[in-house]
């Protein structure tokens, strides 16, 4: 179905080299499912809402809440307007059960020909280790529905020279472990094919 669907796809790789925009990746990503979910029961969401006011009313014990600035309710109610909680970069939701995969997008530099080890410098990667956090796991688990032990209520989908990098692809591997399935190297040389597959292989089948 998505190969078919896909066969004039844009260039992904055009679009999200080197020089393109931040959002760019993120933006294809959404347009490739959107165009593979067409007429089924799967839904793809940018930077969903789900999570937006997930801590704000977590409660504090009296010897914390003695310690730290607690404004009057006003400003707290000011303050949480824009929410407290985390943004997605897209979830993925199967409309008939209801099951949600909340997914992030990482795009980054590396150490791949031609370029110094230091190219692999950045930290975008490392931003995604808060969704391994017991907090976090618990709470997709519980909006999104996955709760099978075997695969993480997660999906990182990668891209950039990140996906190249011979430290960086250690890195992750050893971060997952044996959830090897819940990250994607979307790396240059492959299709929006190969990510759909990753998807209908290895996620997908949590959702039904």
């Amino acid at each position: 179905m998505a190969k078919k669907e896909l066969k004039n796809r844009d260039n992904w790789q055009t679009a999200s080299g080197p020089g393109g925009l931040a959002g760019t990746a993120e933006k294809n990503l959404y347009k490739v499912f959107e165009k593979a979910f067409k007429d089924t029961v799967y839904k793809i969401s940018y930077h969903p809402k789900d999570l937006k006011h997930l801590y704000e009313d977590v409660a504090l014990p009296a010897d914390v809440l003695e310690q730290i600035f607690c404004p009057d309710e006003k400003a707290m109610k000011n303050a949480k307007r824009r929410g407290w909680g985390v943004s997605p970069d897209f979830s993925i939701t199967n409309t008939l059960t209801g099951k949600i995969l909340f997914g992030e997008i990482k795009r980054q530099d590396g150490w791949v020909e031609g370029k110094k080890p230091s190219a692999g410098r950045g930290n975008a990667h490392e931003r995604m280790c808060k969704l391994f956090t017991p907090g976090l796991i618990k709470a997709y688990r519980q909006i999104g529905g996955i709760t099978d032990p075997d695969i993480l209520p997660f999906w990182v989908v990668l891209e950039g020279d990140i996906t190249r990098d011979p430290k960086r692809n250690r890195e992750i591997a050893f971060w997952f472990d044996k959830y090897d399935k819940n990250f994607f190297m979307w790396r240059p040389n492959m299709s929006d094919d190969d990510l759909i597959e990753h998807f209908n292989n290895y996620l997908k089948p949590h959702l039904d």
